[in-house]
């Protein structure tokens, strides 16, 4: 590891921040992206950074405050607004008291907080804090675990670091840890940082660009040893074979299995299970570790750092790709976190209340790793966090053995207060955790039910045949949504296209959930100027595209075993057909007979299926989509009745009964209500049409 400061760079950054912010916090904002766009350092969130400056209060007096990462800030893309500032002398004092409660270290944190709206300061502040030095960094090395997660690890450290570099046992965050620092550095005034067990590498120094190369010559010094030290050792990650199928193929398979066996009971009894998403990574080192005949023993120990515990569960599962081994092992995962939990909190008063008991990493021989979460977000964190401890626990294996934290640590940290803060208790959304695709994502309507099915927090697929038109609406959404949506081009005529892009649903998000048939054409023509192949051009996307979507959704659904919702978007026209419409009105009747026949067979798999009807949309209003239907149909539409384009859009609003102009958003609206599962609802037809009589309930 290398020192990347740059004195241009830095130059920048203080010409931009420093007339406002000063240079002591332009210089900490500088070096703390420098830690965190390093992955061997710090992954999402992990580490803390700080400087004691003088601020002056309102009044104008100066006043020394510690400026330290606020919780949950990203060291990365860090800006002087996510470096809460505390006031100094009133946290010093706190290094009198021989303990702190979790409560009171957090309401001290807050109360001596410079400004009420910054973000919460890091529960590791104590510990900067107390020490003398201007600078501090603290990051989670891997280089230092790996070599110190052994069980002569420690001790050898002593002797690589020198005496520099002191070295600390595990000791749990909070004041103890803060004190046991501050007494290191008294005792040691030449010291430069430490290693602490489980936690790190923590280094200091009287301005920004020391203490950060302090950090990176301390770190430099463990990788040589480490690289000294296995020279010509192999270790597990090498000596694999390569997979007997491809990984794609065995993923597909396995992860709607494991996202039904890893999916925590809720009290909806709509919906009793809440599932997880996936992230796959079917990476070369994921897939030797899960390969390797010691993958159990060694992937099923504690983590590298306790600070991994919320997100990974510390052990993975490691399995082989049958359900029957999957299920066992879930089961043994799941059994034994109950039996770690009831020994660990034996005694406690008030006795915590459990977090679910299912695994958050596998290793599956074949697939390699799958990681979940509660979002996209949370399984790529777990999954980030799992390839940094395959690559660390190997090493330490080969190195020696490799001997993580015991249970109790574990659970100490697992449950503390401030760590699980980080996770958040914010009342969830209605699709949390649902995974949805939705056809003809292109189009105005298409655009408004993918929008309101990720502002219910599912996760979505969008699909559609590949152009400008797809590609812009995918580009909008994804500027919103993020991760969240993933776009495949699709054709709902071909039948592989169709079962590729619910396969990729699959290794995108884990399964499906919602499957909503959107996609649609239409054609204008007299019954007697029709053509076979108009009329079978129409047929085979309103109709064979329908029964293509719903049967891939089925199949999905089926062997996940978590039931599921298909939504049908028909037309008014199937209660009230038009004249020269009879290509359209045939398939989209044709659909919804595809649609209630769906409703009959998959009712004892816990599928529900439903229909909307709405009338004409022409745009959505917030993306300015317009709708491809009635791109192609306006124009006819508009010459057989003498209208312009307004003059069509008032005439579909003053025949319904509300005389309202139907939206895509209406539409989306009815959608959602199916989606969510609301009510014990299969088989029935929804009107979006402001009240046409002709639609009524016969």
């Amino acid at each position: 590891m290398q020192s990347r400061w740059n004195d241009a760079d830095a130059a920048a950054v203080v010409a931009r921040l420093g007339g406002q912010w000063g240079e002591d916090l332009a210089l900490r904002v500088y070096t703390s992206c420098l830690i965190g766009a390093d992955k061997d350092l710090v992954l999402h969130g992990g580490g803390n950074t700080s400087v004691k400056t003088e601020v002056r209060d309102i009044l104008g007096a100066p006043e020394e405050m510690i400026c330290v990462k606020g919780s949950g800030c990203d060291l990365a893309s860090i800006e002087p607004h996510g470096l809460p500032a505390l006031r100094l002398s009133g946290l010093r004092r706190l290094a009198a008291l021989e303990t702190l409660t979790d409560d009171d270290l957090i309401n001290q944190l807050r109360t001596h907080q410079f400004d009420a709206s910054a973000p919460n300061p890091s529960v590791e502040t104590l510990m900067h804090a107390f020490l003398p030095d201007r600078f501090v960094d603290h990051t989670h090395a891997d280089a230092s675990l790996v070599f110190g997660n052994r069980p002569e690890g420690m001790a050898e450290l002593t002797d690589v670091l020198g005496a520099e570099v002191g070295v600390l046992p595990w000791i749990m965050p909070g004041l103890a840890l803060a004190r046991a620092v501050a007494q290191y550095r008294d005792k040691n005034p030449t010291s430069i940082g430490l290693v602490l067990h489980g936690h790190g590498v923590c280094s200091w120094g009287p301005d920004a660009r020391t203490s950060y190369e302090r950090h990176i010559q301390i770190v430099h010094v463990i990788e040589r040893a480490i690289a000294a030290r296995l020279d010509q050792r192999q270790t597990i990650l090498s000596l694999a074979a390569a997979p007997e199928q491809e990984p794609p193929r065995v993923a597909r398979n396995v992860a709607p299995i494991l996202r039904c066996l890893l999916a925590a009971s809720t009290t909806d009894p709509l919906r009793p299970q809440r599932p997880l998403v996936l992230e796959w990574r079917p990476t070369r080192e994921a897939l030797a570790a899960a390969a390797s005949s010691e993958a159990r023993a060694l992937f099923n120990s504690a983590p590298l750092t306790p600070d991994h515990v919320i997100r990974t569960k510390g052990p993975y599962v490691v399995a082989d790709a049958a359900e029957e081994e999957l299920a066992d092992a879930v089961t043994e995962f799941t059994s034994r976190y109950v039996d770690y939990f009831d020994r660990c909190s034996a005694g406690q008063d008030p006795l915590p209340r459990m977090l679910d008991p299912f695994p958050r990493v596998a290793l599956v021989r074949g697939a390699g790793l799958l990681a979940w979460g509660k979002t996209k977000k949370d399984a790529c964190i777990a999954a980030d966090i799992a390839e940094h401890t395959i690559r660390g626990k190997a090493q330490a294996h080969a190195l020696s053995s490799y001997q993580g934290l015991d249970d109790a640590a574990l659970f100490e940290m697992e449950y503390w207060g401030p760590e699980l803060a980080k996770l958040g208790a914010s009342r969830e959304p209605p699709l949390a955790g649902q995974v949805a695709l939705v056809t003809g994502a292109a189009g105005a309507i298409g655009v408004a039910v993918t929008r309101r099915l990720l502002d219910g927090g599912a996760h979505v697929l969008v699909t559609d045949l590949e152009g400008e038109a797809f590609e812009r609406s995918l580009l909008g959404l994804a500027e919103t949504y993020g991760e969240r949506v993933h776009g495949v081009a699709m054709d709902v005529r071909l039948e592989d296209s169709v079962h590729d892009a619910f396969d990729e649903c699959v290794l995108r998000f884990g399964g499906l959930d919602v499957a909503v048939a959107n996609a649609g054409i239409a054609h204008v023509a007299p019954m007697t100027e029709l053509t076979v192949e108009d009329w079978e051009r129409v047929q085979r996307v309103n109709e064979t595209g329908v029964f293509l979507t719903f049967r891939e959704a089925a199949r999905v659904m089926k062997q996940q075993r978590l039931g599921g919702r298909l939504v049908l978007n028909a037309s008014k026209n199937v209660p009230a057909p038009g004249a020269d419409f009879v290509a359209y009105s045939a398939s989209k009747a044709g659909a919804v007979q595809v649609a209630r026949v769906a409703a009959l067979e998959l009712a004892r798999h816990g599928i529900l299926v439903n229909i909307v009807h709405p009338d004409g949309v022409f745009t959505d209003a917030q993306s300015g989509t317009s709708s491809g239907l009635w791109d192609t149909v306006g124009e006819d539409r508009m010459r057989s009745r003498g209208l312009t384009p307004e003059g069509l859009r008032a005439h579909y609003q003053s025949r319904n009964l509300l005389n309202i102009a139907v939206t895509a958003d209406h539409v989306a609206e009815a959608v959602a209500f199916f989606a969510e599962g609301r009510t014990p609802t299969t088989g029935a037809a929804l009107t979006v049409d402001g009240g046409l009589k002709e639609t009524f309930y016969r």
